[in-house]
Protein backbone atom coordinates (compact mmCIF):
# COMPACT_ATOMS: atom_id res chain seq x y z
CA UNK A 1 0.00 0.00 0.00
CA UNK A 2 2.74 2.48 0.82
CA UNK A 3 4.49 1.54 -2.29
CA UNK A 4 1.43 2.66 -4.31
CA UNK A 5 0.98 5.76 -2.51
CA UNK A 6 4.45 6.55 -3.23
CA UNK A 7 4.06 5.63 -6.68
CA UNK A 8 1.13 8.13 -7.21
CA UNK A 9 2.66 10.74 -5.39
CA UNK A 10 5.86 10.53 -7.59
CA UNK A 11 3.57 10.17 -10.85
CA UNK A 12 1.38 13.58 -9.78
CA UNK A 13 4.90 15.43 -9.07
CA UNK A 14 6.10 14.44 -12.21
CA UNK A 15 2.88 15.61 -13.87
CA UNK A 16 2.87 18.99 -11.90
CA UNK A 17 6.83 19.54 -13.18
CA UNK A 18 5.62 18.39 -16.78
CA UNK A 19 2.31 21.21 -16.87
CA UNK A 20 4.79 23.80 -15.21
CA UNK A 21 7.53 23.23 -17.86
CA UNK A 22 5.06 23.63 -20.32
CA UNK A 23 3.75 26.85 -19.21
CA UNK A 24 7.00 28.43 -19.49
CA UNK A 25 8.37 27.78 -22.49
CA UNK A 26 5.04 28.40 -24.69
CA UNK A 27 5.19 31.85 -23.26
CA UNK A 28 8.93 32.40 -24.55
CA UNK A 29 7.61 31.47 -28.21
CA UNK A 30 4.36 33.72 -27.36
CA UNK A 31 6.42 36.72 -26.75
CA UNK A 32 8.53 36.74 -30.10
CA UNK A 33 4.83 37.99 -31.44
CA UNK A 34 4.20 40.74 -28.84
CA UNK A 35 4.98 43.76 -28.82
CA UNK A 36 5.60 46.90 -26.67
CA UNK A 37 4.07 49.50 -29.64
CA UNK A 38 3.35 49.72 -33.14
CA UNK A 39 6.76 50.94 -33.93
CA UNK A 40 8.44 48.23 -32.25
CA UNK A 41 6.71 45.78 -34.20
CA UNK A 42 7.13 47.71 -37.15
CA UNK A 43 10.42 48.18 -36.82
CA UNK A 44 11.24 44.10 -36.45
CA UNK A 45 9.02 43.26 -39.37
CA UNK A 46 11.44 45.93 -41.75
CA UNK A 47 14.17 44.10 -40.17
CA UNK A 48 13.15 40.72 -40.86
CA UNK A 49 11.45 41.98 -44.30
CA UNK A 50 15.32 42.82 -45.55
CA UNK A 51 16.99 40.01 -44.50
CA UNK A 52 14.14 37.37 -44.99
CA UNK A 53 14.87 36.83 -48.95
CA UNK A 54 18.30 36.17 -47.88
CA UNK A 55 17.64 33.96 -45.59
CA UNK A 56 14.92 31.61 -47.13
CA UNK A 57 17.34 31.12 -50.34
CA UNK A 58 20.27 29.85 -47.71
CA UNK A 59 18.02 27.47 -45.69
CA UNK A 60 14.61 27.31 -47.42
CA UNK A 61 11.27 28.05 -46.04
CA UNK A 62 10.74 24.91 -43.41
CA UNK A 63 14.26 25.22 -42.33
CA UNK A 64 13.86 29.24 -41.89
CA UNK A 65 10.77 29.11 -39.80
CA UNK A 66 11.94 26.32 -37.14
CA UNK A 67 15.58 28.55 -36.96
CA UNK A 68 13.11 31.85 -36.71
CA UNK A 69 11.00 30.37 -33.22
CA UNK A 70 13.68 28.42 -32.09
CA UNK A 71 15.99 31.63 -32.03
CA UNK A 72 12.86 33.06 -30.39
CA UNK A 73 12.86 31.01 -27.72
CA UNK A 74 16.67 30.63 -27.03
CA UNK A 75 16.55 34.82 -27.06
CA UNK A 76 13.94 35.05 -25.23
CA UNK A 77 15.73 32.40 -22.28
CA UNK A 78 18.72 34.13 -22.59
CA UNK A 79 17.31 37.62 -21.95
CA UNK A 80 15.23 36.29 -19.00
CA UNK A 81 18.71 34.53 -17.07
CA UNK A 82 20.06 38.07 -17.81
CA UNK A 83 17.61 39.68 -16.15
CA UNK A 84 17.05 37.63 -13.33
CA UNK A 85 20.96 37.47 -12.77
CA UNK A 86 20.96 41.60 -12.77
CA UNK A 87 17.96 41.64 -10.83
CA UNK A 88 15.85 43.57 -13.32
CA UNK A 89 12.71 41.89 -13.71
CA UNK A 90 10.85 43.12 -16.46
CA UNK A 91 8.74 41.62 -19.46
CA UNK A 92 11.20 40.34 -22.55
CA UNK A 93 8.87 41.08 -25.58
CA UNK A 94 9.40 41.49 -29.20
CA UNK A 95 10.83 39.64 -32.13
CA UNK A 96 14.19 41.27 -32.09
CA UNK A 97 16.02 38.51 -30.62
CA UNK A 98 14.79 36.08 -33.43
CA UNK A 99 15.32 38.84 -35.80
CA UNK A 100 19.08 39.34 -34.92
CA UNK A 101 19.27 35.31 -35.41
CA UNK A 102 17.92 35.73 -38.79
CA UNK A 103 20.44 39.06 -39.16
CA UNK A 104 23.56 37.48 -37.96
CA UNK A 105 23.10 34.05 -39.60
CA UNK A 106 23.04 36.08 -43.14
CA UNK A 107 25.73 38.30 -42.06
CA UNK A 108 28.04 35.64 -41.05
CA UNK A 109 27.32 33.67 -44.27
CA UNK A 110 27.64 36.40 -46.49
CA UNK A 111 30.22 38.75 -44.91
CA UNK A 112 30.98 40.65 -47.58
CA UNK A 113 27.39 42.11 -49.13
CA UNK A 114 27.10 45.48 -48.90
CA UNK A 115 24.54 46.71 -46.29
CA UNK A 116 22.75 50.34 -46.64
CA UNK A 117 20.55 52.39 -43.79
CA UNK A 118 17.39 53.46 -45.52
CA UNK A 119 17.76 57.37 -44.01
CA UNK A 120 21.51 57.18 -45.39
CA UNK A 121 21.84 55.46 -48.88
CA UNK A 122 24.85 56.74 -49.87
CA UNK A 123 26.55 55.00 -46.44
CA UNK A 124 27.43 51.62 -47.04
CA UNK A 125 29.08 49.03 -45.02
CA UNK A 126 29.84 44.99 -45.14
CA UNK A 127 27.53 42.54 -43.57
CA UNK A 128 30.10 41.32 -41.40
CA UNK A 129 31.38 44.74 -39.78
CA UNK A 130 27.43 45.70 -39.62
CA UNK A 131 27.38 42.81 -37.41
CA UNK A 132 30.50 42.93 -34.92
CA UNK A 133 29.33 46.56 -34.59
CA UNK A 134 25.81 45.24 -33.52
CA UNK A 135 27.15 42.88 -30.91
CA UNK A 136 30.05 45.33 -29.74
CA UNK A 137 27.04 48.04 -29.10
CA UNK A 138 24.77 44.79 -27.18
CA UNK A 139 27.32 43.58 -25.14
CA UNK A 140 28.25 47.26 -24.37
CA UNK A 141 24.37 47.52 -23.51
CA UNK A 142 24.29 44.52 -21.59
CA UNK A 143 27.68 45.21 -19.25
CA UNK A 144 26.21 49.14 -18.81
CA UNK A 145 22.71 48.26 -17.95
CA UNK A 146 21.47 50.17 -21.33
CA UNK A 147 17.64 49.55 -21.43
CA UNK A 148 16.63 50.99 -24.52
CA UNK A 149 16.79 47.58 -26.20
CA UNK A 150 16.38 44.24 -24.94
CA UNK A 151 20.38 43.34 -25.56
CA UNK A 152 20.34 40.16 -23.77
CA UNK A 153 18.18 38.67 -25.89
CA UNK A 154 20.09 40.04 -29.08
CA UNK A 155 23.26 38.97 -28.17
CA UNK A 156 21.31 35.43 -27.45
CA UNK A 157 19.92 35.33 -30.97
CA UNK A 158 22.75 36.77 -32.68
CA UNK A 159 24.97 33.99 -31.66
CA UNK A 160 22.08 31.78 -31.88
CA UNK A 161 22.50 32.76 -35.76
CA UNK A 162 25.66 32.48 -35.98
CA UNK A 163 26.40 28.88 -34.50
CA UNK A 164 23.61 28.08 -36.22
CA UNK A 165 25.04 28.23 -40.08
CA UNK A 166 28.18 27.32 -38.95
CA UNK A 167 27.60 24.36 -37.01
CA UNK A 168 23.58 23.72 -36.48
CA UNK A 169 22.73 22.90 -40.12
CA UNK A 170 25.12 19.97 -40.09
CA UNK A 171 24.29 18.66 -36.43
CA UNK A 172 20.56 19.30 -36.36
CA UNK A 173 18.77 20.21 -39.97
CA UNK A 174 20.54 17.25 -42.05
CA UNK A 175 19.27 14.41 -40.22
CA UNK A 176 15.69 15.81 -41.41
CA UNK A 177 15.84 16.85 -44.83
CA UNK A 178 14.52 13.45 -46.11
CA UNK A 179 11.62 13.93 -44.03
CA UNK A 180 11.47 17.69 -45.85
CA UNK A 181 11.88 16.34 -48.84
CA UNK A 182 9.30 13.76 -48.66
CA UNK A 183 6.70 16.52 -47.70
CA UNK A 184 7.47 18.03 -50.93
CA UNK A 185 7.16 15.59 -52.98
CA UNK A 186 4.10 14.58 -51.46
CA UNK A 187 3.03 17.87 -51.93
CA UNK A 188 4.11 18.39 -55.76
CA UNK A 189 2.41 15.23 -56.67
CA UNK A 190 -1.31 16.32 -54.83
CA UNK A 191 -0.70 19.84 -56.67
CA UNK A 192 0.42 17.95 -60.11
CA UNK A 193 3.63 18.80 -60.48
CA UNK A 194 6.28 21.04 -58.80
CA UNK A 195 5.56 24.71 -57.93
CA UNK A 196 8.03 27.77 -57.92
CA UNK A 197 9.37 28.19 -54.55
CA UNK A 198 8.99 24.51 -53.69
CA UNK A 199 12.27 22.24 -52.47
CA UNK A 200 15.52 22.19 -54.57
CA UNK A 201 18.99 22.19 -53.83
CA UNK A 202 20.05 25.48 -54.16
CA UNK A 203 17.41 26.22 -50.95
CA UNK A 204 19.44 24.49 -48.77
CA UNK A 205 22.51 25.38 -46.79
CA UNK A 206 25.41 23.83 -48.04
Amino acid sequence: MLTNVSLIRRIKRGAINYISIKTRCVPMILSSFSHYSIIHMVANMYVLWTFSSGIVSLLGREQFLAVYLSAGVISTMVSYMCKTASGRLYPSLGASGAVMAVLAAVCAKVPEAKLGIIFLPVVTFTAGNALKALVAIDTAGLILGWRIFDHAAHLGGALFGVWYVAYGHKLIWRKREPLVKLWHDMRSRGAGGSRPGGFSNEHKLI
